[in-house]
């Protein structure tokens, strides 16, 4: 357990530090024409350090999970009782549901058919490319993909670590609560509760950033404007509510085990 414990917190610590390394290069002043290139090329080598560490952090999860079977304590319950077909199964389906779905809410995916990207923008489809500077800490490099004529995609760094994050977390309530639902009636409104405001944990800005690159639609700004204002609570109410509930219900499944 130490060592899936080591590298999730080593994962997680190496994403933030990820995060602060590359704001050192958010500066204006830096984007010269001589540095152009290079910090084009820094942007991405961020992404495929990001990667990295998300699947350092993955992996030790998984060690985390496996060696948790074979102890005691809650976190024995919770690994034991999602280790069964069914619960994988449901795992996995909440977690690409539930991705899918944040994606669109937090404007990683942008579809919109009464919009031609082509037509309005002049983008080429299919085209990407990343824009390297200049935003605040974890909000760049941004990556802009036109998939088709009306499909978009807009990946920002602390979106996508926070999408995979709470994707993860509903997910693994789901499975839980499918693993054990007669002993997760108590706390099945707690993750409920988690998972609806964990789609709003996406950057207050998602909806400006993928109205002012896609559609040009001031609306979209000022509803970040207020979104802006509420992040912090969605944030500090839906992960602490997503991370407890596996572990009510987990000991209302202890509970209700046979002496």
């Amino acid at each position: 357990m130490r060592r899936g414990g080591a590298l999730v917190a080593g994962g997680l610590a190496l994403v933030a530090a990820l995060f602060a390394w590359y704001h050192r290069y958010q500066s204006p002043e830096t984007l010269t024409p001589q540095a152009v290139d290079a910090i084009l090329w820094l942007s991405q080598m961020f992404y495929v350090l990001l990667l990295a560490c998300l699947g350092m952090t993955a992996w030790g999860m998984y060690i985390l999970s496996r060696d948790s079977v074979h102890g005691g304590g809650m976190l024995a319950t919770v690994a034991a009782a999602t280790r069964n077909r069914r619960a994988q199964v449901v795992f996995v389906s909440v977690f690409v549901v539930y991705g899918t779905v944040f994606s669109l809410a937090s404007g990683t995916l942008v579809y919109q058919p009464g919009v031609d990207f082509e037509e309005h923008y002049g983008a080429q489809i299919p085209s990407a490319f990343i824009s390297p500077c200049c935003g605040d800490m974890g909000y760049m490099p941004t990556i802009l993909v036109y998939v088709t004529h009306h499909v978009g995609l807009q990946i920002i760094p602390i979106n996508l670590v926070l999408q995979i994050a709470v994707s993860y977390l509903v997910a693994l309530n789901a499975a839980l609560a499918t693993a054990a639902y007669s002993a997760s009636r108590g706390a099945r409104g707690a993750g409920t509760l988690g998972a609806i405001t964990g789609l709003f944990v996406a950057c207050p800005t998602c909806a400006g950033a993928a109205s002012s690159i896609f559609l040009g639609a001031a609306g979209g700004i000022a509803l970040s404007v207020a979104l802006a204002q509420l992040q912090t609570l969605f944030i500090a109410v839906s992960i602490p509510v997503l991370l407890a509930t596996p572990l009510l219900l987990a000991r209302r499944m202890a509970s209700c085990r046979p002496n």
